[in-house]
C-alpha cells in the first residue's frame, strides 16, 4: 500500500487570463500527468510508461489561463517554477522551470500542443513533448496523444475511450459502458536500467497494449476492469486492473439565496 499527496494548492484568480497557483501541483507537462491523471477520470488505471519522464509533482507557483486568438481558436498556457523539496517521500519535488502551450479549435473539438521541463539540478536536464485531444461532436468518443522525450529515454502512447451510449439494443445498460483501449512504446535513454527502475521507468526498450471496460454506476462512482499485454527484452508481463473508482465531494456553504 501506498500514500502519496500529489496536489495541494491555493489558486488565485487575477482575471478572466491568468489564474495565480501557490503550494503542490500536478506539473502542466502533456497531458496526462495535469488532466488525466486521477483515478476517476482516466479510462485506464496503468499509468503511461513514459509518465516518469517528467516531474509529476513540482512545489512552488504557477501562471496559467488562456484567451481567444481569432473567432475559430484559443490558447492556453501554463508556466511554473519548482523548487527542490526533501522534506519527506511523499512530497518530493525537484527544482526545475517550464512550460505548456496549446491550441484548441472549438469547432472541430481537438486540441494540439506542446511542453518544456528545464532541470536545474543534477546534470540540468530538458525534456519535451507534444500532446493532441480530440472529441468529436457527434460520437461519445475520447482520443488523446502523447510523446515525450528527455535524457532517461522517450516514447509515445495513443489511447481511446467509447461510450456504448449510441449502441440501439440494450441501449439503457449500455449507456453506462465504456470501452478503452491504449497503445504505446518507450525508448531507453542515456541511463542504465537500474537507474530507470529506480525512476519507474522500464528498465528496456518496451511495448505495450492495454484495453479495459469502465461500467459507470451512477455519477462519481465506477467500476473498472482491464488487461494489458507488456513486450520487452527484460520479459513479457501481463497486466491485470480490477477495482472501484469513486470521487466525492462536499459542499462548503451555500452559493445564492
Amino acid at each position: 500500500m501506498s500514500k502519496n499527496l500529489d496536489y495541494a494548492q491555493v489558486d488565485y484568480i487575477a482575471n478572466p487570463y491568468l489564474t495565480v497557483t501557490l503550494g503542490r501541483f500536478l506539473t502542466p507537462f502533456g497531458i496526462f500527468n495535469e488532466r488525466l491523471y486521477p483515478i476517476w477520470i482516466r479510462s485506464l488505471q496503468q499509468d503511461p510508461l513514459i509518465l516518469p519522464l517528467s516531474a509529476e509533482s513540482s512545489d512552488g507557483m504557477m501562471l496559467r489561463g488562456g484567451f481567444p486568438v481569432s473567432a475559430k481558436a484559443n490558447l492556453s498556457y501554463a508556466v511554473y517554477v519548482s523548487a527542490i523539496s526533501t522534506v519527506h517521500n511523499n512530497l518530493q519535488s525537484d527544482r526545475n522551470v517550464g512550460g505548456r502551450a496549446g491550441i484548441f479549435l472549438p469547432g472541430s473539438r481537438v486540441e494540439v500542443g506542446a511542453s518544456w521541463q528545464k532541470l536545474l539540478q543534477d546534470g540540468r536536464t530538458n525534456a519535451f513533448g507534444f500532446y493532441s485531444a480530440w472529441q468529436p461532436q457527434r460520437l461519445p468518443l475520447n482520443v488523446h496523444s502523447e510523446y515525450a522525450r528527455s535524457n532517461q529515454g522517450s516514447g509515445y502512447w495513443v489511447d481511446g475511450a467509447y461510450r456504448l451510449s449510441q449502441v440501439p439494443f440494450w441501449q439503457r445498460a449500455m449507456r453506462r459502458l465504456e470501452v478503452a483501449g491504449r497503445a504505446e512504446q518507450f525508448f531507453s535513454g542515456q541511463i542504465s536500467s537500474v537507474e530507470a527502475q529506480a525512476l519507474g521507468l522500464p528498465g528496456a526498450n518496451t511495448r505495450e497494449g492495454e484495453f479495459g471496460l469502465n461500467y459507470y454506476l451512477h455519477d462519481g462512482l465506477k467500476a473498472v476492469a482491464s488487461y494489458g499485454r507488456q513486450f520487452s527484452s527484460d520479459g513479457n508481463l501481463n497486466l491485470w486492473s480490477v477495482g472501484i473508482a469513486y470521487r466525492f465531494a462536499l459542499p462548503l456553504g451555500r452559493v445564492g439565496q
